[in-house]
This record gives structure tokens, sequence and C-alpha cells, in this order.
């Protein structure tokens, strides 16, 4: 009798679910959801893969075995490279040599990278723009990023310093720019000259190559295998060598040219899981309202005779069947937008490789993978619904609000909670101190990451208990906005497990995408300081022999209109307690303008007669902050200041202390700078080269100063700081698919709230509330749902923010941007009311004679 029994349970939950799909586009949306960006995620590193691949020439193909030293470390002579050309079936063999050498001519430091390359054929590493390539001596052809930022055209000369013999001094080298060349293999990452090998070796004065590529005469390209007896031969032309197929070298620059792109897929991996976290939590809640709904059949099965076990299992089964199609929808979907991101893009100007093909095992794994979240999420609600009385028969649909939550559920919250304030109390307690350089900050990041994992943990649980406190504290306007209003607080309050289910997973985007900002704005902060130390101008003169400049150096080069901010400044050396240490009188709001300076304690403003800033360093040492006194020695007499401020880190040019130029006077320092500083007038690279012109022509003896290029590419400054941007960017745009999985909860939950409630509805409007009062109420409770979601996250956003800023960078000072938060709570409490938006319709339209209509 079982299997009858069996089939006629499952039977029974298939017809329910064909006869009302709405409710499995209800319960699958979430996990379409996830599977879509699971496979999505899939897809784009395909694209991604393949696109730098395709763009990313390293070794050319036609590169059929590239040697290399032998572990002696001693490069491959020029009589071995002939060895290997007079090899059998080697049709082609080129040295290379990687080098450098400074640029003379200037009052600035400028490098230029030195590459061998034959310019021509099937082994060339470079493609001809402009001019000629050389073919000769005393010839280079220039990338276009040194054409660019040094302002060189096919004419032109250079001056290269090379080393004298045994070191001996610099020799100059002038060399004629011949042409203008593009890269393959490097993109033109650094400003680069490019010649024959035998010529480039005799300009740096080396007799071997670095490397060897071989193209052999058995095939047009380096694709296919090698035969063993040429690599043989080969390694015999060449004792100790290295010596490796073309395609292998290929494969390794390939993973090489991807592995950044990879390093942010897998963190946007990490996310992803969140994602899904949140798509397990949406489609419990949505399972659990939609086996309530169905109370009375389920207690008609009981009557029948199906057991519990039997009941579960086929409520189980129905939500894998879910899952299992929700799945296979989200990879079809995936892999269509894939396949037209490429097109899209390239319209847009953006060259995107297509996906070669569906990978099938990443598709299953999906798949299949979607299927037993179906099975996670349906668990619990299945064995609840499965212990329905048989009496429920007899009874109207419930409304599968229980209570708040029980003893069992509170006593989990707390010690989830006591849990995560214990690791978050254990990293407080182990933060680093400045120049703490044994501080692991994974480990240290991996205890925040287990606390806020407790942490919400503990909001799942105690979620039910915080709905009404919390709804009471911000809905106390909204009663006031009159019925439809009072309805929506009642309404919400009323079923606080269901308002919890849906709010915490809004609480978990919340908290993510607020995190992330919070932690940008701090790290941003902090590395806009870091600029400002490691670079605060265009240029730097410093005395060479002398200890100090010319006192008319700075005037002059302030009257030069190519020059702006110039600034003179001097350092001196102080002694305190028994350590030595630099005082310096610079303005500190002098520094490179927009990238300014901030104060750990105290107000860099606060600068003034026998005041003091100290930088983070000393100040740790010494235990002082704003307000404290130190004493320094100068020459031997001790002078006393009182702290007006400390720094976050290190302080501009290796000061220490900073001190108001009358200050350092009357300790008695030198009147005469030492150093002087200075920007280009003009943004880009011409701008530079002309303030470089200009310091050249203002130094007309070595008595004033040498100059020294502090940002010689000023969107390299921002290098750190646009990738902690683009990376930042990446992770709000993937936590943002999990306020998408919440957004979809809200709707979700919305929709089948209005079905079970219809008699409620109806009995609203036969008590006189308008269809458009109802439509307010329904809107008004969706929303709701978005604030109580959006003040939770923060609440734990901002603690574990700051944590998480501390433990990354110490010297970062901590920054909420209030404006970007409220942006994302407003934002979000207008997506959650919209997505109600539908259901709400539904509800307006709901007639008065619904309220006394048998439910199904």
């Amino acid at each position: 009798m079982s299997t009858p029994w069996r089939a006629t349970v499952l039977g029974s939950q298939v017809a329910e679910l064909l006869r009302r799909p709405g409710r499995f586009a209800a319960t699958g949306l979430s996990l379409l959801i996830a599977a879509f960006v699971v496979f999505g995620a899939v897809m784009a590193q395909q694209i991604i893969t393949a696109t730098v691949v395709e763009k990313f020439r390293g070794t050319p193909e036609a590169v059929s075995i590239v040697v290399t030293p032998g572990d002696d470390g001693q490069d491959i002579g020029e009589a071995r490279l002939r060895e290997i050309r007079k090899t059998p079936s080697v049709a082609e063999a080129v040295g290379r040599i990687d080098g450098g050498s400074p640029l003379d001519g200037s009052a600035v430091e400028r490098y230029l990278a030195l590459s061998a390359d034959p310019g021509t054929g099937a082994l060339a590493e470079v493609r001809l723009l402009t001019g000629t390539y050389p073919a000769g001596p005393g010839r280079l052809a220039v990338n276009t990023r040194a054409a660019r930022e040094y302002g060189l055209a096919p004419g032109s000369s250079l001056t290269l310093l090379r080393p004298g013999p045994d070191g001996e001094g610099a020799r100059r080298v002038t060399v004629e720019v011949s042409g203008i060349v593009r890269s393959t293999a490097t993109n033109d990452a650094e400003p680069t000259g490019y010649a024959p090998g035998p010529h480039l070796g005799e300009l740096l004065g080396v007799t071997g190559y670095s490397r060897v590529d071989i193209r052999t005469g058995t095939a047009s390209s380096g694709t296919g295998s090698v035969p063993a007896e040429l690599t043989e031969r080969i390694r015999q032309a060449v004792p100790g060598a290295h010596v490796r197929s073309g395609d292998a070298v290929r494969e390794q620059e390939a993973r090489e040219a991807v592995a950044e792109a990879k390093d942010v897929l897998e963190l946007v991996t990490v996310f992803l899981g969140v994602a899904v976290g949140a798509a397990v939590l949406v489609a419990t809640s949505t399972f659990r309202i939609v086996f309530a709904r169905r109370v009375r059949q389920l207690a008609l099965l009981r009557a029948i005779g199906a057991s519990p076990r039997r009941l579960a299992t086929a409520l189980v089964a129905e939500g894998t069947v879910v899952g299992l199609l929700a799945g296979a929808t989200g990879v079809l979907a995936a892999w269509g937008c894939a396949r037209l991101v490429p097109p899209v893009a390239r319209r847009f100007g953006h060259e995107l490789s297509a996906p070669s093909h569906l990978p099938l095992t990443e598709a299953v794994l999906t798949v299949a993978g979607t299927g037993l979240l179906a099975v996670l999420a349906v668990l619990a609600p299945s064995l609840t619904a499965s212990r329905v009385s048989p009496l429920q028969a007899l009874r109207s649909a419930a409304s599968g609000e229980g209570a708040a939550g029980g003893v069992g559920r509170t006593a989990l919250g707390l010690l989830c909670a006591a849990g995560a304030a214990l690791l978050a109390r254990q990293q407080y307690g182990g933060l680093p101190r400045p120049g703490d350089t044994e501080y692991d900050r994974f480990a240290a990041l991996t205890g925040v990451v287990l606390s806020g994992g407790l942490a919400f943990l503990a909001l799942i649980a105690l979620g039910p208990r915080l709905v009404r406190p919390v709804l009471s504290a911000v809905a106390v306007p909204l009663r006031r906005t009159g019925a439809a209003g009072r309805l929506a607080v009642a309404g919400v309050g009323g079923a606080p497990g269901r308002a919890a289910s849906v709010s915490v997973v809004v609480a978990l985007g919340v908290c993510l995408v607020g995190s992330t900002l919070t932690c940008l704005a701090s790290l941003s902060a902090y590395e806009r300081y870091r600029q400002a130390v490691e670079a605060p101008a265009d240029f730097r003169l410093y005395a060479g022999d002398s200890e100090s400049l010319d006192r008319s150096l700075a005037a002059d080069l302030a009257s030069h209109p190519e020059l702006t901010d110039v600034t003179a400044f001097r350092t001196a050396e102080v002694v305190e307690g028994t350590r030595s240490a630099t005082v310096s009188d610079l303005d500190l709001d002098t520094v490179r303008s927009g990238v300014g300076l901030t104060a750990r304690t105290g107000s860099l403003g606060g600068l003034g007669p026998a005041h003091v800033v100290v930088d983070a360093d000393n100040a740790h040492r010494l235990g002082v902050r704003a307000g404290d006194r130190v004493t320094l020695t100068f020459e031997g007499r001790p002078v006393h200041l009182t702290v007006a401020a400390t720094l976050p880190g290190a302080g501009p040019y290796g000061g220490n202390f900073f001190v108001p130029a009358a200050e350092l006077t009357r300790m008695g320092a030198d009147a005469a700078p030492t150093t002087v500083t200075a920007n280009a007038s003009e943004d880009g690279a011409q701008g530079r080269i002309r303030a470089q012109r200009a310091i050249t022509d203002t130094l007309t003896g070595p008595e004033r100063g040498d100059g020294r290029v502090m940002a010689e590419e000023p969107a390299g400054q921002a290098g750190g700081s646009d990738d902690l941007r683009t990376t930042a960017t990446t992770v709000i745009m993937v936590l943002g698919l999990t306020v998408l999985v919440a957004v979809a909860g809200v709707a979700t939950t919305a929709s089948l709230t209005v079905v079970e409630r219809g008699r409620e509805f109806g009995l609203l409007r036969a008590l006189g509330l308008s269809g458009a009062a109802v439509h307010r109420m329904v809107t008004v409770e969706c929303a709701l749902y978005g604030v109580l979601g959006g003040i939770l996250g923060l609440a734990l956003a901002v603690p574990y923010s700051w944590l998480v800023v501390r433990v990354a960078e110490t010297s970062a000072p901590f920054s909420v941007p209030a404006g970007e938060l409220a942006a994302v709570f407003t934002a979000l409490v207008l997506v959650t009311a919209a997505a109600g938006m539908l259901p709400a319709l539904r509800a307006s339209r709901t007639s008065p004679t619904v309220a006394v209509a048998r439910t199904e």
C-alpha cells in the first residue's frame, strides 16, 4: 500500500504545481536569480579570459621553441645563437635583450626601458606605426608611451647614460629616434625603446641574450608539438640552457595575463556566496508562506492517511523540481546574455571576445546546485507543514505566522550575538600599532568575518523579536498619515516572523554594501594621504654638495608660467631622547592641491607658535596625542613644544616633526631653504615636459640644487586609489545582486500576502476603505520591509566597517560616507516600495464580496 499512497501524495503536489504555476514563479524566482548570477560569473570569467588571451601576445604565435639561460644565469652569447641557427629544422632564431637606461639632458630623472626585437617578420613583437625601424647602430624605435611622455618623434635624439667600465662614472650615448612602434607584448605599459639584438647589445654594452625565440621550418606557427630530437639538438648547441615549447610559454603568459582578472573574479565568487545565501533565505520564507496557504489541502491529505514523513517527502520533491527548473532557466538566461555581451560592448567601442563554448560541466553543476539549494530552502518549511493537524481541513487557511520566536530560537540568537561580540573584542584588543610589521592581517580579517557571520546569524534568530521595537520607533509618522499608514504598520507588525524573513535579507545587502562604501571612503582617504606623503609635488629640488639651496631659487622658479605651487622649506636634524629625527617647517597646507593631509588627533590648523605636528611612528613611540608636550634638542638646546596634531602615518619628505617657519628660525636654523618643490602648471605629458625645461633653464649651476621627478605620471599616483575603487565598485555591483534577491523576495512575499489576505482586503473595502487606500497600504508595507532592513543592516555595517578599516590599515582615518549611505537607504526603500506596486494593484481591485466568500 505504500507505493499507491506515495504516488497519491506526490501526484497531488504535482497537480497543485501545474494548477497554480504562479506559485512556481514565486518560489523559484530567487533561486533562478541565484543560478543566473552564479553561471553568469562563470561566463564572465570565460569572456575575460578569452579577451585577455586574444589581446595579449607576449610570445608571437610563430615561436615554436623558447631557449633561456640555465641555472648559472649566464646569457646566451652570439656564438651560441649562431649554433642554434645552424641546427636543422630551425628556420629563424632571434635573441632578446631586456634592459634600460636613464636619459640625460634634463634636470629631472627620466628612464627608458630597452628591448631587442627584429622589428619585422613572424617573430617580431612590435609593429611599426610611423618612420622606419632601426637598421643600424645608433638608432632606436620608441613606443607610443615614450613618444607621448618624452615628446619624441622620428628624427628626435636621445642621450642615454651607460655605466662606465667597472662602474666608473657614466658614459653618454646619443641615439636617433627612427620610428614609433606599438608593442603587442607589453601593450606599451612603460616608455620603451627597440632595436635589433646586435645593435641594442652594442648600445648597452652586453654580449649575450636573455632569451632566444625559435621558429621551426616544419610549421608556420608555434602550434603543435616540437620533435624531441630537435629539442635535444638545441640543448646540445646551448649546454645547460632551458628549452621549452612556444605553446608552454604562451600558456604560462596567458595564465599570468589573466591572473589579475582572476583575482577579481575570485573575490566576486566569495560575494556570490552571499547572494546565494540570500536566495536560500528568500526561498525558505516563500516556501513557508506557500505551504501555509495550502494548509487545508495538506490537512486533507493527512485526513485520508498520508503520514507526516511522506507528506514532507512530497513537499521536498516539489521544491527540488522547482529548484531544477529554476536552475536550468537561470543557466540558459546567463548563457544567452553572455552571447549578447560582446556585440553590445562592440557597439560602445569595447572589444570583448565571445565565449568559445557552453561549459557543460559548470552548467550541470549550477543546475544541480540550484536543486540542492531548493532542498535546503524547502526542508524546514516542509517539516513544519507536514505536521499539520487533519482538523485543519475544517478550518480556513492559516496565516502561517506563528509566534515571534520560541525560547530556543531566542537563546540561540543571544548565544550567536555573544560570540560575535567576543570575537570582535578580541580583534579590537589585538589591533596593530604603527610600524608593526608582524601583524597577521589575514587572520585578523578572518576573525572579523567570523564575528560578522555570527552577528548576522543572531539577527536571523532574533529578527522576529526586533521587528516590533524597530517598527514602533520608525512608524510614528506613518500612523499620522491616515488609515492606510496605520494599517500598513499593523500589517507588518502583525506578522513579525514574515517581516523578519524578508527584512533580514534586505539587511544583509545593506550591511555589505554599506560596509563596502564605508571601507572605501576610509581607505580612499588614507590613499590620498599616502599619495600626499609619497609624491607631494611633481618636482623636488634639493641641495647637492651644499647643505642649502640658493635663496633666490624659489622666486626664480615661480617666475616661470610653466610652473606653479613653488614652495621652499627647510629641514634640520634634532634629537628626541636618544634618537635623531628630522624637523621641518613645510607648510602642510601647501602639499599637492586636491590631495590633502589629515590628522589622526588634533587639527593641522592648530599649528602655531610653540606647537608641533608629529608623525605616527614618533607619536606612538612617545605616547603623545594632541595637547601633550614634547621636548626636542636642537644643537644642544632643548625646545619645548605642544603637540597640535598627530599624523595617521609618515610625514611628507620623511619629516618627523613639523613646526612653523618662525619657530624653526627661533630654534636657530639657517634661513636658506634645503628643499624646493613645484608642480607643472598644465596637466599631461606636454605640460610636464615644458615644466622640466623651465627647471633646466633655471638651474644654471650645481650649487643651486638637483631636481628629481616625484610624480612622473600623475595618473600613476592614483593607481592604487583607482584599483581600490575599481575593486570596490565590482564588489558593490555583485553585492547589488543580494539586494536584487531581497527585492525579489519582497515582491514575492507581497504577492503571496495579497492572495492570503484576500478576505482581509475585502473586509476593508466593505468597511469603506477605497481601492487607492488599499494600494497605498500594501505599497507602504513593502517600503517598511526596506526601512527595517536598512536600519538593521546599517546597525551592523558601521561598527564592522570601523573594525575592518582598523585591521586593514591602522593609520587610515575612519570616514563614514553619510551622503552615500543615505542615498543607498533611500533607494532601497523606493525599490522595495516599487516591488510591491503590482501586488498592491491586485489588492486594490479586491471586491468587498470576498469578505463573505469561502477561502480555498
